[in-house]
């Protein structure tokens, strides 16, 4: 017993270890900002700090939870609905896990209420509908050795005509469904799934094949977004951001973290709902996992959902009005172009927040063996996600078509994906969907909205498409990080060649060699 909780301390003090080294860089550059050239009100600026605590403890709980119970939930079903060697049932099954667990995605709810004109519960359903859909296709991908580069080629040509009719009200918006689905919830059961589906296949391209998941997912609500303003013409499309709160005092300030913190509560506890009932299913169903493992699955569950909450909490009503009051006094400045490199600094640093970006970057290193670190990961991650917020910054100010960006963005992904390792396209295109989440946005898109408010923008078509342009960065980072890979292992197999056919130049006429 004292080994297991010595253990968990152990565990929990990584966690926070990590966590500190996330959050601690955007900490530091809001205090830097804040005294020097972006005054903030003492209210915001102690929300920030205090937002700040609920977050990485939070985060401490939550990576630790997904590590204990999303991940081999997901491998356990993932390899239980293969070995039934029944397309139907793993059909099904891959429809229900990305319908529930969607619908578990904090993050759509946030994104429903920022899509004017559209019941909230039709754009839930219909995004929710589009990922199971994709899951499928995912699924059946990896089944039938289906290539990747080949499949998105096809969707994002699709998903470009259907840009093209929409009104433009919404095309932002639908590039930023596909970052926020795959959020915190989604990224961990479907990363997991799709190594339990490879676990049992001993070909070659079984390791390629098991990510690219999230890349298809992410896909869905993009479409799903898209057509559904094809069907719903509002007469006025316009987005009212939140107001930022009063903060007079200590207590005050306490006050709103006490009346969000209930509110998280019960959102994480609904959307968590659907996933276990879906699991005690399975397992009646397959009885697969053991009672230690059941054990092991329940605790990584309660630490989830107190992380989730927290966290949510803690961006949501901390985070939130200092990003967008924040980008207001910047835009205010009058160097406003001064907005385009904060920008980049805090991109780079914040996706390093993002819950999911921990567990695919272990995920990566474990299925690689090493070969592809977290640590360049994140690196490749973080200079994605500046050049993003750059970009971003630079249509804030003047509204340039998200089109010229995306295009030009997703073809040149798409070219790379014919040039580098199978496995680096399918880890870019899940890296483009993990790296737009929780704190992208309820920090970068209230950044983004605060400094259009400033400059008298348009938000909807201006400011909406950050999270749309930091899922679009790591896309061609990560390609490029597989390019240089695949150069140095040719260029060292080159050397060894070499070395060896020196080698055997200076054996003796008569010598021996042993085969």
């Amino acid at each position: 017993m004292n080994f297991k909780i010595a253990k968990l301390k152990e565990k929990l003090l990584e966690k926070l270890n990590e966590t500190l080294k996330a959050v601690l860089p955007i900490i530091a550059i809001v205090l830097v900002l804040c005294f020097t050239i972006a005054p903030l009100e003492p209210g915001i600026l102690l929300a920030f700090l205090l937002g700040a605590v609920f977050l990485i403890v939070g985060m401490m709980f939550f990576t630790l939870g997904a590590e204990m119970s999303m991940t081999p939930i997901g491998e356990n079903v993932g390899t239980s609905m293969t070995q039934t060697r029944k397309l139907w049932l793993m059909t099904a099954l891959t429809f229900i896990l990305g319908f529930i667990v969607t619908i578990s995605e904090p993050d759509l709810q946030v994104l429903a209420e920022q899509v004017p004109a559209v019941p909230n519960m039709v754009l839930v359903l219909s995004v929710a509908f589009g990922v199971g859909i994709f899951l499928v296709a995912s699924l059946l991908r990896m089944l039938y050795n289906i290539s990747l580069a080949h499949m998105l080629i096809v969707l994002y040509i699709i998903v470009f005509v259907l840009a093209f009719l929409a009104p433009d009200e919404f095309i932002a918006v639908a590039f930023d469904s596909g970052g926020v689905t795959t959020g915190p919830m989604t990224v961990p059961f479907i990363m997991a799934f799709g190594i339990g589906i490879s676990a049992i296949r001993s070909d070659e391209r079984a390791e390629d094949d098991s990510f690219g998941l999230v890349a298809l997912s992410s896909v869905g609500p993009i479409l799903s977004v898209l057509v559904l303003s094809l069907i719903y013409r509002p007469d006025s499309a316009s987005y009212v951001p939140e107001s930022i709160p009063d903060i007079g005092n200590s207590v005050e300030l306490w006050g709103i973290f006490a009346e969000g913190l209930p509110e998280y509560m019960r959102e994480m506890a609904v959307s968590l709902l659907p996933v276990i009932v879906f699991f005690i299913i399975f397992q009646i169903v397959f009885r697969r996992v053991q009672k230690r493992m059941l054990i092991r699955i329940a605790v990584g569950m309660v630490y989830t959902y107190a992380g989730l909450f927290l966290f949510l909490t803690g961006v949501n009503v901390g985070f939130m009005p200092a990003g967008n009051y924040l980008g207001q006094v910047l835009a205010d400045n009058p160097y406003k172009w001064v907005i385009v490199p904060i920008g980049m600094i805090i991109g780079y640093f914040i996706v390093r927040a993002e819950p999911a970006v921990f567990v695919l970057t272990r995920q990566v290193e474990d299925i690689t063996s090493g070969a592809i670190s977290a640590g360049a990961m994140g690196l490749s991650l973080s200079i994605g996600v500046a050049v993003s917020l750059g970009l971003a910054m630079v249509r804030v100010l003047t509204g340039i078509s998200i089109f010229w960006f995306v295009i030009p963005g997703y073809a040149i992904a798409l070219i790379l994906s014919f040039f580098v390792p199978k496995i680096f396209t399918a880890i870019a295109f899940d890296s483009g969907g993990v790296a737009s989440g929780p704190m992208t946005a309820t920090f970068l898109l209230p950044f983004a909205i605060g400094a259009c408010t400033s400059v008298g923008g348009n938000i909807v078509t201006d400011a909406f498409g950050v999270v749309a342009m930091v899922a679009m960065t790591p896309l061609i980072t990560i390609q490029i990080l597989g390019l240089v890979f695949e150069l140095n292992s040719r260029y060292l197999r080159k050397m060894e060649a070499k070395k060896a056919a020196a080698a055997f130049a200076r054996l003796p006429d008569d010598e021996i060699i042993e085969l």
